[in-house]
């Protein structure tokens, strides 16, 4: 990484906030020669004059940090920093801006998300599915090579309103080869006629293991698939692709990557790594390449239709945690249920609405707490933390019931998500030190929505979604993260947005600490980054602006001026 950003560091630093100094032309009333007894710890980077916020309640702020090959060797004022700066050390004077540590989001699906694998997408806000045909057919002469046509972006609620059965509006647009379209929150799948066919879908299959397939009066399949039904087929779909893992690497060098070290990402958790899509592979790549500018830490997808045995036995073969690598095959992603809208994420009580013919009408299981332990037991000697998809509240309760039963008490997991919540299960989280992890940059979480929710849960139980405030006032460690593509993965929409949510608003430095600190505890590497103290590795971003002293709407303007990863620029606005 550092050869690869040696030459960019050192064109943007000459165009820096005001300058540099030391070797680049030092001002010698800026430098003082250190003494002999320092002379070990003179800085390649000092940073001075600036609003440092560290994130570190043993010294909150700072006006000055030094860097020596990548480590912060000095956090405090700009008089003492003198001592670190020789006759090579570039000096970057931060006038007044906010410095603080780069932000870590531990929900986000970077390969998928930043790929060119899916072909085309459709308009969510579209209601008529009907006038995708045109786009659908525009898509399919565009990509005439293409096994499966893959699509994105349209709602559950636009299939279920048309007045056609979905699988024969699809057959009109596209007849003699397979398509299949994710809906734009990943739970659910259309399909055509062909792409049943390939995947041996009928009248005749059983729903999958978190699964269901949507049928006619007739009981063929209509089209769509719910959940782990759908996953299935796309699983099949991205494998035809031959080119899909170049694709995947090429979207997220060329456009995800960089991105997110503009909005001052430095550390990321893939939520959702398919292995058996060669997402493993690609991942490998990036980091046996020096592709990477941000820390990663892999979320392997556990299938819920595989063995148990062969898949514990897989997923403890890829494990992998060096330190010295930026890439940590770390974590296990499970999913206990779906979503509300579409009436699978599991509930303690009925749905107002039977959707799905599901038994009880209370949602499903992809894992059921009984395999979750099996799991547990299994994967956390090795060191596997898990990252455990759960919407409804049973869903969380049987989530938290299966740590409680089987954890060892020493891992870091946590639940994502976190929509609907017993308040039962508030304090439990801080009893049995998981994680709770939340998504709140997406518009449709804000409490104006939540009503939205009313036709499938009723009034009562769509208040207070996505509970923060209750959860902090439980002492749980909270983590804010973006879920991206179903939400921005801008973090200061995330900060705005928690800290406005009433009656569920948070403090603006609980927002901070859970984008940084609480973040690098989710992801094991708390004691190397997520604030800003000696000894720590020199992840920094500068801002445009004083968080502290903006409004919440200012917040969501906030522009990065600089990212430093590990020592190294690798942004610079």
């Amino acid at each position: 990484m550092k050869e690869r950003f040696m030459n960019l560091a050192t064109c943007l630093l000459a165009m820096s906030l005001s300058g540099c100094s030391g070797e680049n032309g030092a001002d010698p009333q800026q430098t003082v020669t250190p003494s002999t007894s320092v002379k070990e710890q003179l800085a390649n980077t000092v940073f001075t004059n600036g609003n440092i916020y560290t994130v570190n309640p043993e010294q909150p702020s700072a006006q000055a940090l030094a860097l020596k090959d990548g480590e912060i060797i000095f956090v405090g004022d700009d008089s003492q920093v003198q001592n670190f700066i020789g006759d090579n050390t570039r000096v970057i004077n931060l006038q007044g801006k906010m410095m603080m540590p780069g932000i870590h989001d531990v929900h986000m699906h970077p390969l998928e998300s930043g790929s060119d694998t899916t072909h085309f997408s459709l308009n969510e806000a579209e209601t008529d599915v009907e006038y995708f045909i045109d786009d659908i057919i525009d898509a399919a002469a565009r990509n005439p090579q293409a096994s499966w046509l893959v699509g994105y972006g349209h709602t559950i609620e636009a299939l279920l309103n048309a007045e056609r059965n979905p699988r024969e509006i699809l057959d009109d647009a596209v007849a003699d080869r397979p398509v299949i379209i994710m809906e734009q929150t990943s739970h659910s799948m259309w399909v055509n006629s062909k792409a049943l066919a390939l995947a041996n879908i009928s009248a005749s299959s059983q729903d999958p293991i978190g699964g269901v397939i949507s049928r006619d009066s007739f009981n063929r399949p209509d089209g769509i698939l719910y959940d782990n039904a759908g996953d299935i087929v796309m699983e099949i779909a991205i494998n035809a692709q031959n080119d899909a893992a170049a694709k995947d690497y090429r979207g997220f060098v060329e456009y995800t990557q960089p991105e997110l070290n503009k909005h001052g990402i430095t550390a990321i958790s893939d939520a959702r790594t398919y292995w058996q899509r060669n997402h493993l592979n690609t991942w490998q790549e990036l980091a046996k390449n020096n592709e990477l500018s941000l820390r990663v830490s892999l979320g392997l997808w556990a299938y819920p239709e595989a063995n148990d045995a062969t898949q514990i036995t897989r997923l403890l073969d890829m494990y992998q945690a060096n330190p010295a690598s930026l890439l940590k095959v770390n974590q296990v992603k499970f999913y206990m249920d779906g979503i509300l809208n579409n009436t699978t994420a599991a509930l303690h009580q009925p749905y107002e609405i039977d959707l799905l013919g599901l038994h009880g009408n209370k949602g499903l299981n992809y894992f059921t707490p009984q395999r979750l332990e099996k799991y547990l037991k299994a994967l956390e000697p090795a060191g596997f933390d898990f990252n455990i998809h759960a919407i409804g509240d049973r869903g969380i309760s049987e989530a938290l019931d299966a740590i409680e039963n089987a954890s060892n008490g020493k891992a870091r997991h946590r639940l994502t998500h976190l929509e609907i919540m017993d308040p039962k299960d508030y304090p439990r989280f801080a009893a049995l030190n998981v994680i709770a992890d939340a998504q709140v940059a997406g518009e449709f979480t804000k409490p104006q929505h939540w009503q939205e929710n009313i036709d499938y849960i009723g009034a009562e139980r769509a208040d207070d979604i996505i509970p923060i405030g209750s959860l902090l006032d439980n002492n749980a460690r909270l983590t804010l993260s973006s879920d991206w593509n179903v939400s921005t993965f801008n973090p200061f929409v995330g900060i705005a947005n928690a800290i406005t949510r009433t009656p569920q608003a948070i403090s603006l430095s609980d927002a901070i600490l859970a984008y940084t600190l609480n973040g690098a505890y989710a992801m094991r590497q708390d004691d190397i980054t997520g604030s800003i103290e000696v000894g720590k590795r020199g992840d920094l971003i500068v801002l445009d602006r004083d968080l502290f002293n903006a409004s919440a709407a200012q917040i969501k303007n906030t522009q990065v001026e600089m990212t430093w990863l590990d020592g190294e620029l690798i942004y610079q606005r």
